[in-house]
């Protein structure tokens, strides 16, 4: 009966790709044309540019930094006044977005919609090359269900706009993580989740097909090694070594995670109806630091995946995927800085390429020309398998006392059991100090909570260690990995 339902849904995509071919035989100008238009899209190699620091430069000096990396698009996370002027004055693609928060207002009507295409597009194009206007991202995070309703209202009144205005060459689409998959192993399974398929995938692929847009996807393939990695080699996620898959219904043979992930998302739009909606990766890329129990996450292993990644996606003619070989597929790597104001686990504060001051993380080349031996060894990873032992949460060096002394009374405020070794004439009350008190606070606070998201990160001002800090007298708690 399996293979029977596999047959009859290969027949189905077969069967539209005739129908396909037969529409683009009787237009072939409209096809070179867009044919044209997505393979320059695709290799020119975008970054994220991120704000979410205070150690950060200017857009100036930011967007002077982008270019001297040669990155050929540039995605932003708002529609930053003053980096779309500067973007003028730039050959960059460049990609805007609406924030989360502002979607519900956009999808009201059509006169919202209009203002905000007003303020945010007309005064900066054409001389800012804005190529895509991205609706929200990762949706299904947010707790609002009013978002997940009104993200496709909200694209269709951008483009109704757009049009009004002549402007036909910016396409609108929204980012979505792996997580709107029900299943994505192996990817002929793949299903969109049954709680969004019909209210939200349907009406944003109907739109997305009717616009001739792009499904974009977040792909970290680094969350979906390190979470399972009996299931994939670190070398199949980093485009390295000979291993290979086949999937068991489809025959395709895959040689990396990358591809495995986006032909999950190819299979899941077409068991929806829409085999042919072409797709962007909007970030994807690699933590080059994390916590110590984030396993892999280093700077041998970002730069080696970004390397790959941009060699395989700026490749001539285009490689694609298994199940769409010779696709081209515009992608933007994650991330320009790391923005060390980010929430959560560490590896989120870390996938930079460049320090604040322009110097790199790794050295990475974004045309893709530089072969892959001409660049300078990197540091050997050290954390490529699981750490097995004792942890603790310390503040910083450096850490501001004034800071400390708010989050030692933080700590200390959740339960009556986190601080009591510093009460006078107990085992932790000496030395007086804001630092020791505040060291013993932090860490107790992350060892009692930790199970419940408590992360060792405390706004910047603590980090883990495996050198514990207590003495003979005075005991941390600690966590064992």
């Amino acid at each position: 009966m399996a293979l029977l339902a596999f047959f009859l849904f290969t027949l189905l995509v077969f069967s539209n790709a005739c129908c396909s071919s037969a529409i683009w035989f009787h237009h072939p100008h409209t096809y070179n044309i867009q044919r044209k238009t997505m393979l320059d899209l695709a290799s020119k190699i975008g970054i994220n540019y991120g704000r979410q620091g205070n150690n950060l430069p200017s857009p100036y000096q930011s967007i002077n930094f982008i270019k001297s990396i040669k990155a050929g698009h540039v995605k932003l996370y708002d529609a930053d006044p003053e980096s779309l002027t500067l973007l003028s004055q730039t050959n960059l693609y460049v990609t805007i977005a609406v924030p989360n928060h502002q979607i519900t207002y956009l999808s009201t009507n059509q006169t919202t919609a209009d203002d905000w295409v007003r303020t945010n597009i007309l005064p900066y194009y054409p001389q800012t090359q804005i190529r895509f206007v991205l609706v929200g991202n990762e949706i299904l995070s947010v707790q609002d269900r009013n978002i997940t309703a009104n993200v496709v209202p909200a694209m269709r009144k951008i483009v109704n706009s757009l049009r009004s205005h002549g402007i036909h060459n910016i396409k609108v689409g929204t980012p979505l993580a792996m997580d709107s998959l029900r299943s994505t192993f192996p990817p002929s399974n793949s299903t969109f989740r049954e709680d969004i398929a019909l209210p939200l995938m349907s009406p944003l692929l109907k739109f997305l097909n009717g616009t001739n847009s792009y499904f974009f996807v977040n792909l970290q393939p680094y969350f979906r090694w390190s979470r399972n990695p009996n299931n994939a080699t670190l070398d199949f996620a980093l485009f390295q070594g000979n291993s290979t898959y086949t999937d068991p219904h489809s025959g395709l043979v895959y040689h990396n995670l990358v591809d495995q992930m986006l032909d999950s998302v190819i299979f899941a739009m077409t068991k929806l109806g829409y085999p042919y909606i072409r797709i962007a990766i909007s970030e994807t890329g690699w933590p080059n630091s994390g916590d110590i129990d984030e396993t892999g996450a280093n700077v041998f292993n970002a730069a080696t995946y970004s390397r790959n990644l941009i060699k395989k996606m700026t490749a001539i003619p285009p490689i694609g995927t298994p199940a769409r070989p010779g696709s081209p597929i515009p992608t933007f790597l994650f991330s320009l800085f790391n923005e060390n104001r980010k929430p959560g686990s560490g590896t989120q504060r870390h996938w930079g390429i460049l320090h604040p001051d322009g110097t790199p993380i790794y050295d990475i080349d974004f045309t893709g020309q530089k072969p892959l031996t001409g660049f300078s060894p990197l540091p050997k990873p050290t954390n490529n398998v699981p750490y097995k032992g004792q942890v603790w949460c310390v503040p910083v060096e450096g850490a501001n006392e004034t800071e400390l002394e708010e989050a030692l009374r933080m700590a200390c405020a959740r339960s009556n059991t986190t601080c009591a070794a510093l009460a006078p004439g107990r085992d932790c009350y000496e030395p007086v100090s804001v630092f020791w008190h505040a060291s013993f606070a932090l860490n107790s606070y992350w060892a009692q909570f930790r199970s419940q998201n408590v992360q060792c990160y405390f706004n910047g001002l603590a980090h883990e260690t495996t050198t514990n800090p207590g003495n003979d007298r005075c005991k941390f708690p600690s966590v064992t990995l």
